[in-house]
């Protein structure tokens, strides 16, 4: 099956907004939905609270990396998971296939929209704060995106898809 470049993948920290935009994103351009964290609960069998807990944070993001650099699709919108990003192999398989776009919002909003971490499945190390994570994957989402598009200031998805479509120039 031969892979066309025109799918759009979403990174970014938990709690931006890369499913709620991306199921909406995928309406409007009539493209498929895919949600990454939902085909590794789906493949493992287990949801990924569960992963993480059998398997320490970095066993999930092995687990992670394999079932998103298997990812193939045509035309579709792909919300990853926060960790993504520590998958080399997979961000490489993304940036193939498709263009990254990193959905970036500052450390304030993001600690005021996320709850419990834990039951959310969030890879994150013994004694890690959520500032240590944003901290460290900053900097890793910069690094993959083709585009960034900032948050800030955006009411509602609805604006953030507007600065998206802008960004794709669609």
């Amino acid at each position: 099956m031969k892979i066309e470049k025109n799918n759009i993948i979403l990174i970014g920290m938990p709690g931006v907004g890369k499913s709620s935009v991306g199921v909406v994103l995928a309406k409007i351009m009539g493209y498929r939905f895919l949600d990454s964290d939902l085909i590794i609960q789906d493949k493992e069998g287990k949801l990924l609270s569960q992963l993480i807990e059998e398997n320490g944070v970095e066993g999930f993001l092995q687990i992670e990396n394999t079932v998103n650099k298997s990812i193939k699709c045509e035309k579709c919108i792909v919300a990853t998971g926060g960790s993504a990003v520590y998958g080399k192999e997979a961000m490489e398989h993304f940036k193939d296939i498709g263009v990254v776009v990193y959905l970036k919002t500052d450390y304030k909003t993001l600690s005021e929209r996320l709850g419990d971490l834990k039951t959310r499945g969030v890879a994150m190390k013994e004694g890690q704060s959520l500032l240590d994570l944003f901290e460290e994957r900053e900097p890793l989402y910069e690094k993959y995106a083709d585009i960034v598009v900032d948050e800030s200031g955006c009411g509602s998805v609805r604006e953030t898809i507007a600065k998206v479509l802008e960004q794709l120039s669609c």
